[in-house]
């Protein structure tokens, strides 16, 4: 299976030469000229440009008489494709395999890396803000062929993510360019009536081959995934990675995980003379056909324990598809931290950080990196506002709860409004209705009074809270408050459940 982005960047050409000399500003337009026999056309035309009909191809003359005060720059495809060529390499923090696509796009092969980032839409999403900050148009698909991703980037949405298996019902509609066809080609199929990828479907594939060559055929079948699309893949720039060729090709499962488990170890032999600990690990396939299938792992700390990184990995064997087999094996330490040689806590000492480490590396790879946290205090004293969620290997900070903080298990956020019968105004209830339902108080506690945060420029800086610990006929324990004095017009509120 692949999951692939295509980046691509309408305006590249000139967002490049807007970032390199500051100007000018993104409401004038700037369009690329070049020499094209004795005529000077425009090679490449920004947003600006484009709305006000100037196009690819149009003489430079014609466009200055549409256009006067024209900003014009001489074309560079060298400099632009050598500038395209660190950009992709620049793209290697999302994933290790990434190719350019010249003279406007970029590959990334995302599968097994994506969890890294929160997710497919997540990773898509992040790369498309981080190049819009610095002044790139861009537009982004990913699907499971190259094909379907470079055709979605272009006629579909600026970012969108086709599911699994759906690249053939986005395609149908799609016109025949969107295949990457040659533009005689796609002018020969129209004049036949065949305008759409659709069309091209439903075509015995013979007469085309005879007519027009393998190509319309081999690009549908590489859109749809029915054939292969090897990509020239950069080689990442890692001083540590070590790597494997077998003589036959392999693909059993429980094969994976032993060369998994040696490049573990050949790699932890390097890092260790280095003094260093990986933070991501990049495991690369070639598969006999050309494709290559990757996968990536990340650590909560420093680790070169081959055992430990081989079980990571291992986690991700499954998303690799062998094909016919495997001819080669590739495992990179695409991000290292120091890492110094230290004594082993004894039996009955503070735990260990590294099988602290360990098993959060575990724990985040089957959950989510986004799902595994810890609750840490903080200086409020609105309940809601009294902890955070940090990373679960955050450093202490020194603050702590009171011991005899009384607070329920479980708070709720929002608090509930409740309906509260008391004997008194200001008395404990005796009676409360939540979600419809009556509950009998058989036990309180109370009032604890919490009056609001004096350093916030708000109205809650003179708000104040009574909270009450309540037990009704089952058993059941809630944690009530009042929001005002009774006079006062209070409204009740059910802010937490269980134990208090």
């Amino acid at each position: 299976m692949r999951r692939v982005i295509c980046v691509f960047l309408p305006t590249w050409p000139t967002d490049r030469w807007r970032r390199r000399n500051g100007g000018p500003p993104p409401d004038e337009p700037v369009v690329v000229v070049a020499q094209e026999g004795p005529r000077r056309v425009l090679a490449a035309v920004d947003h600006a440009a484009r709305g006000l009909g100037l196009r690819p191809g149009l003489a430079l003359a014609q466009a200055q008489a549409m256009v006067p005060g024209l900003a014009v720059i001489a074309a560079d495809p060298e400099g632009d494709a050598a500038a395209l060529h660190r950009l992709a390499a620049w793209c290697l923090c999302y994933a290790p395999l990434v190719a350019p696509d010249p003279p406007d796009g970029i590959w990334i092969d995302v599968v097994g890396a994506a969890h890294l980032h929160g997710g497919e839409a997540a990773l898509l999403s992040h790369l498309r803000r981080r190049l819009g900050r610095v002044g790139y148009r861009v537009r982004a698909a990913l699907a499971d062929t190259p094909g379907a991703a470079w055709a979605a980037a272009r006629c579909l949405s600026p970012e969108i993510v086709l599911p699994p298996g759906g690249q053939r019902a986005h395609l149908l509609d799609l016109p025949l360019w969107a295949l990457r066809l040659e533009r005689d080609t796609v002018s020969g199929l129209a004049q036949l009536g065949i305008a759409r990828v659709g069309h091209l479907l439903d075509q015995p594939r013979g007469p085309l081959r005879l007519r027009f060559g393998e190509d319309p055929a081999r690009r549908l079948d590489q859109a749809l995934g029915h054939a292969p699309e090897p990509l020239a893949y950069l080689a990442p720039p890692v001083e540590h990675a070590v790597r494997l060729t077998f003589p036959e090709p392999i693909g059993a499962p429980e094969t994976l995980a032993r060369v998994t488990g040696r490049l573990a170890a050949m790699l932890a032999e390097g890092l260790a003379r280095h003094g260093l600990g990986a933070r991501r690990l990049d495991l690369v396939f070639r598969r006999v056909d050309g494709l290559h299938q990757s996968v990536s792992v990340g650590t909560a700390r420093p680790s070169r324990d081959p055992r430990h990184l081989a079980r990571l990995l291992a986690e991700r064997l499954g998303s690799v598809d062998p094909g016919h087999g495997l001819d080669e094996a590739r495992l990179a330490a695409a991000r290292v931290e120091g890492l110094e040689a230290r004594q082993l806590a004894a039996p009955g000492e503070e735990p260990d950080p590294d099988a602290m480490a360990e098993l959060v590396d575990r724990l985040a790879l089957r959950l989510g990196p986004g799902r595994l946290f810890r609750a840490a205090p903080v200086e409020s004293e609105w309940p809601e506002r009294a902890v955070r969620r940090v990373a679960p290997l955050s450093p202490a900070t020194g603050l702590t709860w009171p011991a005899d903080l009384k607070r329920p298990g479980r708070l709720l956020t929002p608090p509930e409004p409740v309906m509260v019968m008391a004997v008194l105004p200001d008395a404990p209830p005796s009676a409360f209705t939540w979600r419809g339902s009556r509950r009998r108080v058989a036990r309180a506690d109370g009032p604890e009074r919490v009056f609001g945060e004096w350093w916030r420029a708000d109205d809650e800086v003179l708000a104040s809270r009574d909270y009450y610990r309540v037990e009704d006929e089952t058993g059941a324990r809630y944690w009530l408050f009042r929001d005002a004095p009774a006079g006062e017009g209070a409204r009740w509120w059910l802010h937490g459940l269980g134990e208090s």
